[in-house]
């Protein structure tokens, strides 16, 4: 069985394909290694559970060991080992599956989960480890009483075969590593990897280093290497939730993320048919800046961390949370188009969906009071998850709530049963509650409730509610979209009101200014500024979408003024004049500021009159 060889593949050469295709980040070959020696103890658990191998002394164990001097990194487990034959056969065979090989033979027939905690195989997962070594040694003794072996190639194409000294059952692999990519024989380096992809595989990892044998100088200590366990073999996901307590779940997400800001709750996902799907996602703060929310879902394959924010397995609005899902269904390497056409990854999708979902109502209708504190911090996740997945809002609907500028959380059912207009719902809301008080005030005082949509996603948000609710006749109005409800019924005579539309639109530089008197139920309002709501909306949607600026668009805009007031009644019969033209202005102006701020000459302008208003007032 022993000699020399050329590794049998059915293209002329693998390399290329494994370093442009099938890794995109060169350290991934360390996750395959590790995962390769689980599979290998794994093999071995299963044969002493059903009486065909002896149990091993002192448990199962990885250790990877870095010789930064040797230029080496060893992998050494102690699973089932191979002999001559099986690394003939599933080393020099590239994409050869072991696992699969294996799982056929010892699976039960009928018996679900016989293959668990079999993760990877020698086949082109092995091979990822010549991105990064130049000299590939495998030193193997099967669990059986056979010799051991030793594998060495160092391109990945030819090899050589030939008996090792390997006293001990299992595998140790040796990777020579190039000089372009020594940065992991840094124990740092190789800590931090290995942290990344072995946090939380199922079998003790400890990482070692081998110094250099040399004399420590006169009256210094000789140096110690460094050695520790990597992982933790038993991540919270895998145990029942009602083993975990509050505390587990926040020590673990404080682990996980190196956030010490906790959650404000969590869901614990356990499927086990028709998929095998676990984990924990947690809802943190999001902040009503979606660019700065950085949410990050890791997803697993039996513990093995595959790669974050897979947005094929996770849907794309969970992404702004934090978490872990398992799914031992996906194999570690795939593509995006087998996951985007497959139908478990569907399946698995629309389940965390479902779950994510339940989990927010059952928070709505047990525990409201905690729901209602959390809502600031958890809206924009859930309006992105109702634009974004229907089916998310069908479930969630109920749950949906609209804070009032009181500091009360409404359901759009309660807001109807509080603010009742007739067949249909017209919801009031403002997007600044600073910018907007005269008109909130306004509202408020004739018992109006007003919502507070103040986020970058809310303009979005309003017009998919209009669309969802639109049978229902719900529509959204900012509180300076008009001033239905605010006057009293009359008419102004029309040459009184074509008087002042032509003064103010003169005022206003706005020749397309509408201007109505009615009497405020308020005498204190001097004049409202109001736009159209589907006029604003699309200026705004343009802004935010194409860079435009609003003023690129017009607007349907409305001066009302209050008959009630002096100062309106003073206009209705002053004389054309510089007077009545400043006045004018001026009351454009405030209207106008009670919606936006003035800037630039606009501002210089209206400080400016007002100093000569006030001086006029104090020398008459």
């Amino acid at each position: 069985m022993y000699g020399k060889g050329t590794v049998s593949i059915n293209a002329e050469n693998i390399m290329p394909v494994i370093k442009q295709w099938l890794y995109s980040d060169k350290d991934i070959f360390i996750r395959e290694v590790i995962s390769n020696a689980c599979d290998a103890i794994s093999k071995h658990k299963r044969l002493v559970s059903v009486g065909e191998a002896a149990a091993v002394e002192g448990g199962y164990h990885i250790e990877v060991r870095v010789d930064e001097a040797a230029r080496t990194i060893t992998f050494t487990d102690n699973g089932i080992g191979m002999t001559a034959e099986e690394v003939e056969k599933y080393i020099s065979q590239v994409a050869f599956s072991g696992a699969a090989d294996f799982i056929q033979k010892y699976a039960k027939e009928g018996t679900e989960g016989e293959g668990a905690g079999i993760i990877g195989h020698f086949g082109l997962g092995f091979y990822s480890v010549f991105m990064a070594s130049s000299r590939v040694v495998i030193d193997s003794k099967s669990y059986l009483d056979e010799p051991a072996v030793r594998w060495t190639s160092e391109d990945g194409m030819t090899y050589e075969v030939e008996a090792s000294d390997r006293t001990e059952q299992g595998t140790a692999i040796t990777l020579t590593i190039d000089d372009e990519d020594k940065e992991f024989l840094d124990y740092w380096k190789l800590h931090g990897t290995l942290e990344k992809y072995c946090q939380f595989m199922p079998y003790p990892i400890t990482l070692t280093e081998t110094l250099p044998e040399e004399e420590p100088k006169e009256g210094e200590e000789p140096k110690k290497p460094r050695s520790e366990q990597i992982n933790d073999t038993e991540p919270l996901w895998m145990k029942k939730p009602s083993d975990c307590t509050d505390e587990d779940y926040k020590e673990f997400y404080k682990k996980l993320f190196h956030d010490f800001e906790e959650p404000l709750f969590w869901i614990h996902l356990n499927a086990e048919y028709p998929f095998n799907l676990k984990g924990i996602l947690y809802f943190p703060k999001i902040k009503n800046d979606f660019s700065i929310n950085e949410g990050i879902v890791k997803l697993y394959n039996n513990q093995v961390f595959v790669a974050d924010n897979i947005k094929e397995v996770i849907p794309e609005f969970l992404l702004l949370l934090k978490g872990a899902i398992d799914c031992p269904d996906l194999p570690l390497n795939v593509s995006r188009s087998f996951l985007q056409n497959d139908g478990y990854v569907k399946k698995m999708s629309q389940y965390i969906t479902r779950k994510v979902a339940d989990r927010l109502v059952s928070e709505f209708n047990n525990r409201r009071e905690d729901y209602q504190r959390y809502w600031d911090d958890i809206h924009p996740f859930i309006k992105y998850g109702c634009i974004r997945d229907e089916k998310f809002y069908d479930r969630v609907k109920q749950a949906l709530l609209f804070k009032t500028t009181e500091g009360e959380y409404l359901t759009l059912e309660e807001y109807r049963n509080r603010n009742a207009d007739g067949e249909a719902c017209t919801v009031l809301y403002t997007s600044d509650e600073s910018r907007q008080t005269q008109m909130i005030a306004q509202y408020r005082s004739i018992g109006r409730d007003i919502v507070v949509l103040n986020t970058i996603i809310d303009g979005n948000y309003i017009s998919f509610l209009e669309y969802a609710q639109r049978d229902d006749k719900v529509t959204f109005k900012r509180v300076d979209a008009d001033t239905e409800g605010l006057t009293e019924d009359g008419e102004a005579q029309a040459d009184v009101v074509e008087q002042l539309e032509k003064r103010f639109r003169a005022a206003s530089n706005d020749q397309a200014l509408t201007v109505r008197l009615q009497a405020f139920k308020s005498d204190d309002v001097i004049a409202m500024m109001t736009v159209d709501e589907q006029d604003r909306r699309f200026s705004e949607m343009s802004k935010q979408w194409r860079g435009t600026s609003m003023d690129d668009f017009p607007q349907k805009r409305t001066l009302a003024l209050n008959t009630k007031h002096p100062l309106v009644k003073w206009l209705e019969t002053a004389q054309d004049g510089e007077r009545t033209d400043l006045v004018c202005e001026q009351v454009f102006d405030l209207a106008e500021m009670a919606r936006q701020p003035l800037t630039g000459e606009r501002m210089v302008k209206f400080l400016n009159r007002s100093n000569a208003l006030l001086k006029d007032l104090v020398t008459e």
